[in-house]
Protein backbone atom coordinates (compact mmCIF):
# COMPACT_ATOMS: atom_id res chain seq x y z
CA UNK A 1 0.00 0.00 0.00
CA UNK A 2 1.02 3.35 -0.75
CA UNK A 3 2.51 5.69 2.05
CA UNK A 4 2.24 9.22 2.40
CA UNK A 5 5.01 11.47 3.71
CA UNK A 6 4.62 14.67 6.02
CA UNK A 7 5.24 16.48 3.01
CA UNK A 8 2.23 15.28 1.53
CA UNK A 9 4.69 13.09 -1.80
CA UNK A 10 3.32 9.62 -1.95
CA UNK A 11 5.70 6.42 -1.78
CA UNK A 12 4.27 4.83 -4.90
CA UNK A 13 6.91 3.57 -7.05
CA UNK A 14 8.20 -0.35 -6.54
CA UNK A 15 10.91 -1.28 -8.32
CA UNK A 16 9.48 -2.61 -11.44
CA UNK A 17 7.81 1.16 -12.34
CA UNK A 18 11.49 2.41 -11.11
CA UNK A 19 13.13 0.20 -13.56
CA UNK A 20 10.61 1.32 -16.04
CA UNK A 21 10.58 4.72 -15.55
CA UNK A 22 15.21 4.71 -16.09
CA UNK A 23 14.82 2.70 -19.24
CA UNK A 24 11.91 4.84 -20.93
CA UNK A 25 13.78 7.64 -20.29
CA UNK A 26 17.07 5.90 -21.29
CA UNK A 27 15.61 4.47 -24.30
CA UNK A 28 14.12 7.27 -25.91
CA UNK A 29 14.89 8.40 -28.97
CA UNK A 30 18.55 8.44 -28.37
CA UNK A 31 19.58 4.90 -30.04
CA UNK A 32 17.84 5.97 -33.25
CA UNK A 33 18.86 9.40 -33.67
CA UNK A 34 22.69 9.15 -32.59
CA UNK A 35 23.36 6.06 -34.84
CA UNK A 36 24.46 8.51 -37.72
CA UNK A 37 26.10 10.76 -35.56
CA UNK A 38 28.39 8.46 -33.65
CA UNK A 39 29.33 6.85 -36.89
CA UNK A 40 30.48 10.31 -37.88
CA UNK A 41 32.09 11.28 -35.05
CA UNK A 42 34.21 8.29 -35.08
CA UNK A 43 34.67 7.78 -38.73
CA UNK A 44 33.22 3.99 -38.79
CA UNK A 45 31.72 0.91 -37.18
CA UNK A 46 34.69 1.51 -34.76
CA UNK A 47 32.19 3.42 -33.00
CA UNK A 48 31.26 0.21 -31.47
CA UNK A 49 34.18 0.67 -29.21
CA UNK A 50 32.21 3.93 -28.03
CA UNK A 51 29.22 2.05 -27.17
CA UNK A 52 31.03 -0.30 -25.24
CA UNK A 53 33.03 2.66 -23.34
CA UNK A 54 30.03 4.98 -23.11
CA UNK A 55 28.14 1.86 -20.67
CA UNK A 56 31.35 1.61 -18.89
CA UNK A 57 31.33 4.87 -17.65
CA UNK A 58 27.62 4.50 -16.88
CA UNK A 59 28.11 1.78 -14.64
CA UNK A 60 31.03 3.17 -12.60
CA UNK A 61 28.67 6.45 -12.04
CA UNK A 62 25.47 4.42 -10.97
CA UNK A 63 27.56 2.77 -8.93
CA UNK A 64 27.88 6.53 -7.24
CA UNK A 65 24.17 7.16 -7.75
CA UNK A 66 23.11 4.15 -6.10
CA UNK A 67 25.25 4.93 -2.54
CA UNK A 68 24.24 8.33 -2.40
CA UNK A 69 20.26 7.81 -3.53
CA UNK A 70 19.82 5.09 -1.14
CA UNK A 71 21.59 7.13 1.83
CA UNK A 72 19.35 9.98 1.30
CA UNK A 73 16.51 9.15 -0.87
CA UNK A 74 14.44 12.70 -1.56
CA UNK A 75 13.15 14.55 -4.08
CA UNK A 76 16.03 15.96 -6.41
CA UNK A 77 18.45 13.33 -6.61
CA UNK A 78 22.13 15.41 -7.43
CA UNK A 79 20.24 19.10 -5.69
CA UNK A 80 20.54 16.68 -1.99
CA UNK A 81 23.96 14.99 -2.34
CA UNK A 82 25.29 18.61 -3.56
CA UNK A 83 24.01 20.15 -0.71
CA UNK A 84 24.60 17.30 2.47
CA UNK A 85 28.21 17.19 1.25
CA UNK A 86 29.48 21.09 0.00
CA UNK A 87 27.63 22.58 3.24
CA UNK A 88 30.47 22.81 5.19
CA UNK A 89 32.91 24.54 3.39
CA UNK A 90 31.11 26.60 0.49
CA UNK A 91 27.16 26.81 2.32
CA UNK A 92 24.68 26.79 -0.64
CA UNK A 93 27.05 27.72 -3.57
CA UNK A 94 26.89 24.21 -5.29
CA UNK A 95 23.78 22.70 -4.86
CA UNK A 96 22.62 26.43 -5.90
CA UNK A 97 24.77 25.75 -8.95
CA UNK A 98 23.51 22.58 -9.88
CA UNK A 99 20.21 23.72 -10.02
CA UNK A 100 21.26 26.85 -12.22
CA UNK A 101 22.77 24.62 -15.12
CA UNK A 102 19.52 22.17 -14.54
CA UNK A 103 17.41 24.92 -15.72
CA UNK A 104 19.16 24.72 -19.10
CA UNK A 105 20.51 21.09 -19.24
CA UNK A 106 17.62 19.19 -18.04
CA UNK A 107 14.97 20.63 -20.45
CA UNK A 108 17.95 20.35 -23.30
CA UNK A 109 18.23 16.77 -22.97
CA UNK A 110 14.32 15.96 -22.94
CA UNK A 111 13.89 18.26 -25.96
CA UNK A 112 16.74 15.86 -28.08
CA UNK A 113 13.75 13.21 -27.73
CA UNK A 114 11.30 15.67 -28.98
CA UNK A 115 13.44 16.81 -31.60
CA UNK A 116 13.82 12.92 -32.45
CA UNK A 117 10.24 12.38 -32.69
CA UNK A 118 9.66 14.88 -34.95
CA UNK A 119 12.30 13.75 -36.94
CA UNK A 120 10.76 10.36 -37.32
CA UNK A 121 7.16 11.97 -37.73
CA UNK A 122 8.28 12.66 -41.22
CA UNK A 123 7.88 9.15 -42.39
CA UNK A 124 4.17 10.11 -42.47
CA UNK A 125 4.65 13.50 -43.01
CA UNK A 126 7.18 13.99 -45.82
CA UNK A 127 6.54 17.56 -46.68
CA UNK A 128 6.77 18.82 -43.31
CA UNK A 129 9.23 21.94 -43.41
CA UNK A 130 12.22 22.20 -40.65
CA UNK A 131 10.15 25.38 -39.16
CA UNK A 132 7.22 22.68 -38.96
CA UNK A 133 8.90 19.90 -37.41
CA UNK A 134 10.03 22.32 -34.27
CA UNK A 135 6.96 23.70 -34.06
CA UNK A 136 5.62 19.51 -34.25
CA UNK A 137 8.30 18.82 -31.16
CA UNK A 138 6.88 22.16 -29.09
CA UNK A 139 3.45 20.45 -29.44
CA UNK A 140 4.53 17.01 -28.38
CA UNK A 141 6.38 18.90 -25.16
CA UNK A 142 2.49 20.37 -24.74
CA UNK A 143 0.60 17.03 -24.35
CA UNK A 144 3.34 15.90 -22.04
CA UNK A 145 2.61 18.45 -19.45
CA UNK A 146 -0.89 17.45 -20.22
CA UNK A 147 -0.41 13.95 -19.49
CA UNK A 148 2.09 14.35 -16.11
CA UNK A 149 -0.68 16.42 -15.14
CA UNK A 150 -1.82 14.07 -12.39
CA UNK A 151 -1.24 11.93 -9.57
CA UNK A 152 1.94 9.68 -9.44
CA UNK A 153 0.14 6.48 -9.12
CA UNK A 154 -1.06 7.51 -12.47
CA UNK A 155 1.78 8.79 -13.85
CA UNK A 156 3.71 5.06 -12.40
CA UNK A 157 1.26 3.11 -14.59
CA UNK A 158 1.41 5.11 -17.65
CA UNK A 159 5.23 4.82 -17.21
CA UNK A 160 4.81 0.73 -17.11
CA UNK A 161 2.06 1.27 -20.27
CA UNK A 162 4.76 3.43 -22.04
CA UNK A 163 7.58 1.15 -21.20
CA UNK A 164 6.15 -2.37 -22.54
CA UNK A 165 6.02 -0.66 -25.97
CA UNK A 166 9.67 0.33 -26.10
CA UNK A 167 10.67 -2.99 -25.37
CA UNK A 168 8.52 -3.99 -27.85
CA UNK A 169 9.96 -1.67 -30.42
CA UNK A 170 13.56 -2.85 -29.01
CA UNK A 171 12.90 -6.49 -29.54
CA UNK A 172 11.65 -6.15 -33.35
CA UNK A 173 14.55 -4.07 -34.16
CA UNK A 174 16.94 -6.89 -32.47
CA UNK A 175 15.15 -9.46 -33.94
CA UNK A 176 15.22 -7.66 -37.09
CA UNK A 177 19.36 -7.08 -37.17
CA UNK A 178 19.46 -10.90 -35.49
CA UNK A 179 17.83 -12.53 -38.60
CA UNK A 180 19.77 -10.51 -41.11
CA UNK A 181 22.77 -9.44 -39.60
CA UNK A 182 25.90 -9.58 -42.01
CA UNK A 183 29.43 -10.10 -40.30
CA UNK A 184 31.18 -8.73 -43.15
CA UNK A 185 28.97 -4.73 -43.37
CA UNK A 186 29.18 -4.35 -40.01
CA UNK A 187 32.83 -4.98 -39.68
CA UNK A 188 33.75 -3.40 -42.42
CA UNK A 189 36.46 -0.62 -40.89
CA UNK A 190 38.05 1.84 -42.73
CA UNK A 191 42.00 1.23 -43.15
CA UNK A 192 42.89 4.28 -40.62
CA UNK A 193 40.13 3.47 -38.23
CA UNK A 194 42.30 2.27 -35.28
CA UNK A 195 45.37 4.76 -36.03
CA UNK A 196 45.92 5.97 -32.56
CA UNK A 197 45.69 9.74 -33.44
CA UNK A 198 41.88 9.00 -35.64
CA UNK A 199 40.69 6.42 -32.77
CA UNK A 200 41.25 7.32 -29.69
CA UNK A 201 40.31 11.52 -30.66
CA UNK A 202 37.23 9.78 -31.98
CA UNK A 203 36.76 8.10 -29.11
CA UNK A 204 35.75 10.85 -26.12
CA UNK A 205 33.29 12.07 -28.88
CA UNK A 206 32.25 8.76 -29.45
CA UNK A 207 31.67 8.45 -25.81
CA UNK A 208 30.24 11.97 -25.48
CA UNK A 209 27.48 10.09 -27.77
CA UNK A 210 26.73 7.21 -26.60
CA UNK A 211 27.01 8.50 -23.06
CA UNK A 212 24.24 10.62 -23.82
CA UNK A 213 22.31 7.42 -24.95
CA UNK A 214 22.31 5.90 -21.39
CA UNK A 215 21.48 9.31 -19.64
CA UNK A 216 18.95 8.67 -17.49
CA UNK A 217 19.92 5.69 -15.54
CA UNK A 218 19.31 7.87 -12.18
CA UNK A 219 15.69 9.36 -12.88
CA UNK A 220 14.55 7.17 -10.14
CA UNK A 221 16.89 9.01 -7.97
CA UNK A 222 15.12 12.48 -8.21
CA UNK A 223 11.53 10.75 -7.12
CA UNK A 224 13.59 9.24 -3.92
CA UNK A 225 10.27 10.51 -1.82
CA UNK A 226 8.02 8.66 -4.53
CA UNK A 227 9.63 5.39 -3.58
CA UNK A 228 8.90 2.19 -2.05
CA UNK A 229 11.95 1.15 0.22
CA UNK A 230 14.30 3.52 -1.66
CA UNK A 231 17.34 1.98 -0.03
CA UNK A 232 16.93 -1.33 -2.15
CA UNK A 233 14.70 0.04 -4.86
CA UNK A 234 17.09 3.01 -6.15
CA UNK A 235 20.20 0.96 -6.34
CA UNK A 236 18.46 -2.20 -7.90
CA UNK A 237 16.26 0.02 -10.16
CA UNK A 238 19.72 2.02 -11.51
CA UNK A 239 22.02 -1.31 -12.03
CA UNK A 240 19.34 -2.86 -13.65
CA UNK A 241 18.56 -0.24 -16.01
CA UNK A 242 21.89 -0.03 -17.08
CA UNK A 243 23.04 -3.41 -17.42
CA UNK A 244 19.37 -3.62 -19.40
CA UNK A 245 19.80 -0.57 -21.83
CA UNK A 246 23.42 -1.88 -22.71
CA UNK A 247 23.04 -4.42 -23.80
CA UNK A 248 20.09 -4.03 -25.68
CA UNK A 249 21.39 -0.43 -27.11
CA UNK A 250 24.99 -2.71 -28.67
CA UNK A 251 22.83 -5.56 -29.85
CA UNK A 252 20.43 -2.48 -31.30
CA UNK A 253 23.18 -0.27 -33.02
CA UNK A 254 25.75 -3.93 -33.87
CA UNK A 255 21.99 -5.00 -36.00
CA UNK A 256 21.59 -1.76 -37.57
CA UNK A 257 24.98 -1.40 -38.79
CA UNK A 258 25.30 -4.92 -39.61
CA UNK A 259 22.47 -4.54 -42.37
CA UNK A 260 23.07 -1.05 -43.55
CA UNK A 261 26.02 -0.07 -44.48
CA UNK A 262 27.50 2.52 -42.70
CA UNK A 263 28.17 4.72 -45.06
CA UNK A 264 24.78 4.75 -45.87
CA UNK A 265 23.62 5.02 -41.87
CA UNK A 266 25.64 7.90 -41.37
CA UNK A 267 23.66 10.05 -43.21
CA UNK A 268 20.48 8.59 -42.62
CA UNK A 269 18.04 11.68 -40.78
CA UNK A 270 15.68 8.43 -39.21
CA UNK A 271 17.99 5.38 -39.64
CA UNK A 272 15.59 3.52 -37.39
CA UNK A 273 12.78 3.27 -40.53
CA UNK A 274 15.81 3.09 -43.40
CA UNK A 275 17.07 -0.05 -41.65
CA UNK A 276 13.43 -1.88 -41.32
CA UNK A 277 12.21 -1.19 -44.67
CA UNK A 278 15.41 -3.04 -45.75
CA UNK A 279 14.91 -5.64 -43.58
CA UNK A 280 11.00 -6.09 -43.76
CA UNK A 281 10.33 -3.73 -46.41
CA UNK A 282 7.12 -0.67 -46.07
CA UNK A 283 5.13 -2.62 -43.49
CA UNK A 284 7.93 -3.13 -41.42
CA UNK A 285 9.25 0.45 -41.37
CA UNK A 286 5.65 1.91 -40.89
CA UNK A 287 5.56 -0.71 -37.85
CA UNK A 288 9.02 0.75 -36.48
CA UNK A 289 8.53 4.29 -37.12
CA UNK A 290 5.52 4.56 -35.13
CA UNK A 291 7.29 2.58 -32.38
CA UNK A 292 10.16 4.40 -32.60
CA UNK A 293 7.50 7.51 -32.24
CA UNK A 294 5.90 5.66 -28.94
CA UNK A 295 9.57 5.05 -27.36
CA UNK A 296 10.47 8.64 -28.21
CA UNK A 297 7.48 9.77 -25.80
CA UNK A 298 8.56 7.28 -23.16
CA UNK A 299 11.59 9.20 -22.92
CA UNK A 300 9.98 12.44 -22.69
CA UNK A 301 7.40 11.58 -20.53
CA UNK A 302 9.41 10.35 -17.75
CA UNK A 303 12.40 12.70 -18.14
CA UNK A 304 9.61 15.33 -17.26
CA UNK A 305 8.33 13.71 -14.49
CA UNK A 306 11.99 13.74 -12.85
CA UNK A 307 13.56 17.22 -13.45
CA UNK A 308 9.99 18.85 -12.55
CA UNK A 309 11.20 17.75 -9.30
CA UNK A 310 14.50 19.31 -8.89
CA UNK A 311 13.25 22.80 -8.78
CA UNK A 312 10.45 22.19 -6.90
CA UNK A 313 12.98 20.71 -3.77
CA UNK A 314 14.97 23.20 -3.65
CA UNK A 315 12.01 25.71 -3.23
CA UNK A 316 11.27 23.91 -0.27
CA UNK A 317 14.68 24.18 1.11
CA UNK A 318 14.82 28.12 0.90
CA UNK A 319 17.29 27.97 -2.24
CA UNK A 320 14.86 29.04 -4.90
CA UNK A 321 11.64 30.58 -5.92
CA UNK A 322 8.63 30.03 -3.61
CA UNK A 323 6.44 29.01 -6.23
CA UNK A 324 8.10 26.06 -7.35
CA UNK A 325 7.72 24.78 -3.49
CA UNK A 326 4.16 24.57 -4.21
CA UNK A 327 2.05 21.39 -4.57
CA UNK A 328 -1.24 20.65 -6.39
CA UNK A 329 -3.74 21.33 -4.06
CA UNK A 330 -5.49 17.85 -5.06
CA UNK A 331 -3.20 15.73 -6.86
CA UNK A 332 0.22 16.52 -4.72
CA UNK A 333 2.62 16.98 -7.43
CA UNK A 334 5.06 20.02 -8.07
CA UNK A 335 2.98 21.60 -10.59
CA UNK A 336 4.42 25.28 -10.85
CA UNK A 337 7.99 23.31 -11.53
CA UNK A 338 6.14 20.99 -14.16
CA UNK A 339 5.07 24.48 -15.82
CA UNK A 340 7.87 25.69 -15.93
CA UNK A 341 10.30 23.18 -17.05
CA UNK A 342 8.18 22.16 -20.21
CA UNK A 343 8.12 25.65 -21.18
CA UNK A 344 12.04 25.74 -21.04
CA UNK A 345 11.87 22.77 -22.89
CA UNK A 346 9.80 23.67 -25.56
CA UNK A 347 12.37 26.49 -26.30
CA UNK A 348 14.99 24.47 -26.70
CA UNK A 349 13.29 22.22 -29.82
CA UNK A 350 14.22 24.96 -32.07
CA UNK A 351 18.34 24.05 -31.66
CA UNK A 352 19.99 22.13 -33.61
CA UNK A 353 20.29 18.19 -32.10
CA UNK A 354 24.26 18.24 -31.93
CA UNK A 355 24.57 21.41 -30.18
CA UNK A 356 21.95 20.55 -27.66
CA UNK A 357 23.64 17.12 -27.22
CA UNK A 358 27.28 18.89 -26.64
CA UNK A 359 26.20 21.71 -24.65
CA UNK A 360 24.07 19.78 -22.01
CA UNK A 361 26.53 16.78 -21.30
CA UNK A 362 29.69 20.08 -21.19
CA UNK A 363 26.89 21.54 -18.65
CA UNK A 364 26.23 18.58 -16.49
CA UNK A 365 29.53 17.46 -16.13
CA UNK A 366 30.66 20.35 -14.46
CA UNK A 367 29.02 20.44 -11.53
CA UNK A 368 26.50 17.29 -11.49
CA UNK A 369 28.44 14.21 -12.35
CA UNK A 370 31.78 15.17 -11.19
CA UNK A 371 30.43 17.20 -8.35
CA UNK A 372 28.52 14.18 -7.01
CA UNK A 373 31.67 11.47 -7.47
CA UNK A 374 32.97 14.86 -4.59
CA UNK A 375 29.96 14.90 -2.70
CA UNK A 376 30.15 10.60 -1.79
CA UNK A 377 34.06 10.94 -1.18
CA UNK A 378 33.21 14.02 1.08
CA UNK A 379 29.88 12.72 2.96
CA UNK A 380 32.55 9.31 3.54
CA UNK A 381 34.37 11.64 6.07
CA UNK A 382 31.81 13.77 6.71
CA UNK A 383 28.91 11.37 7.96
CA UNK A 384 30.59 7.95 8.29
CA UNK A 385 27.70 6.63 10.16
CA UNK A 386 25.31 7.90 7.83
CA UNK A 387 23.04 4.79 7.49
CA UNK A 388 23.89 3.52 3.36
CA UNK A 389 21.54 0.33 2.39
CA UNK A 390 24.11 0.06 -0.53
CA UNK A 391 27.66 1.20 -0.58
CA UNK A 392 29.75 0.97 -3.64
CA UNK A 393 31.65 -1.95 -5.07
CA UNK A 394 35.43 -1.57 -4.79
CA UNK A 395 35.39 2.16 -3.18
CA UNK A 396 37.33 4.49 -4.36
CA UNK A 397 37.89 2.71 -7.48
CA UNK A 398 34.86 3.14 -9.61
CA UNK A 399 34.75 6.65 -8.51
CA UNK A 400 38.00 7.41 -9.66
CA UNK A 401 37.37 6.10 -13.19
CA UNK A 402 33.90 7.69 -13.16
CA UNK A 403 35.98 11.07 -12.10
CA UNK A 404 38.94 10.47 -15.22
CA UNK A 405 35.82 9.35 -18.18
CA UNK A 406 33.90 12.35 -17.10
CA UNK A 407 36.81 14.82 -17.43
CA UNK A 408 37.38 12.89 -21.27
CA UNK A 409 33.93 13.49 -22.24
CA UNK A 410 33.81 16.92 -21.09
CA UNK A 411 37.48 17.74 -23.02
CA UNK A 412 35.38 15.96 -25.97
CA UNK A 413 32.39 18.06 -25.69
CA UNK A 414 34.37 21.01 -28.18
CA UNK A 415 35.07 24.50 -27.12
CA UNK A 416 32.26 26.19 -27.88
CA UNK A 417 30.26 23.23 -25.30
CA UNK A 418 32.71 24.30 -22.86
CA UNK A 419 32.75 27.60 -23.20
CA UNK A 420 28.86 27.43 -22.91
CA UNK A 421 29.34 25.41 -19.89
CA UNK A 422 32.03 27.84 -17.97
CA UNK A 423 30.17 31.14 -18.58
CA UNK A 424 26.86 29.93 -18.03
CA UNK A 425 28.32 28.34 -14.43
CA UNK A 426 30.01 31.86 -13.79
CA UNK A 427 26.54 33.49 -14.37
CA UNK A 428 25.51 31.10 -11.40
CA UNK A 429 27.68 32.53 -9.18
CA UNK A 430 27.16 35.83 -9.33
CA UNK A 431 23.25 35.37 -8.61
CA UNK A 432 24.26 33.00 -6.07
CA UNK A 433 26.14 35.54 -4.27
CA UNK A 434 23.53 38.17 -5.18
CA UNK A 435 21.01 36.03 -3.61
CA UNK A 436 22.90 35.27 -0.88
CA UNK A 437 23.73 38.91 -0.26
CA UNK A 438 20.05 39.29 0.12
CA UNK A 439 19.03 36.45 2.26
CA UNK A 440 22.48 36.97 4.16
CA UNK A 441 23.41 33.33 3.69
CA UNK A 442 26.98 32.51 3.36
CA UNK A 443 29.58 34.20 2.53
CA UNK A 444 27.40 37.05 3.38
CA UNK A 445 25.98 35.43 6.91
CA UNK A 446 27.04 32.43 8.95
CA UNK A 447 27.06 28.74 7.29
CA UNK A 448 23.87 26.40 8.66
CA UNK A 449 24.82 22.79 8.79
CA UNK A 450 21.96 20.60 9.26
CA UNK A 451 23.18 16.71 8.29
CA UNK A 452 19.09 15.67 7.25
CA UNK A 453 19.90 12.49 6.35
CA UNK A 454 22.14 12.10 9.29
CA UNK A 455 19.24 11.95 11.87
CA UNK A 456 16.91 11.33 9.94
CA UNK A 457 16.92 8.02 7.86
CA UNK A 458 12.78 7.29 7.31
Amino acid sequence: MSQTREHGLVRGIGLLQATATNMSQMMGAGPFITIPIILTTMGGPQAMFGWIVGALLAMLDGLVWSELGSAMPGEGGTYIYLREAFQYRTGKLVPFLFIWSTLLATPMIMSTGAIGLSDYLIYFWPSMTPLETKLVAVGITIITIGLLYRRIQSVAKMTTVLWGGMILTVVLVIVAGVTHFHPHVAFSFPHDAFAPSKFFLGLGGGMLISIYDYMGYYTVCYLGDEVKNPGRTIPRAVILSIVFVAIIDLSMNLGIIGTVPWQTAMKSQNVGTLFMQMVWGRPGATIITALIIWTCFASLYTGLLGASRLPYNAAVDGLFFKPFAKLHPKMKFPHISLLVMGVIMAICCFFNLSQIINALMAMSIVVQFIGQIIALTVLRKRQPDLKRPFRQWLYPLPSILAFIGWAYVFYSSGWPAIRLALVWTVAGIIVFLIWAGRKKEWPFGPKVIREVYRTDNA
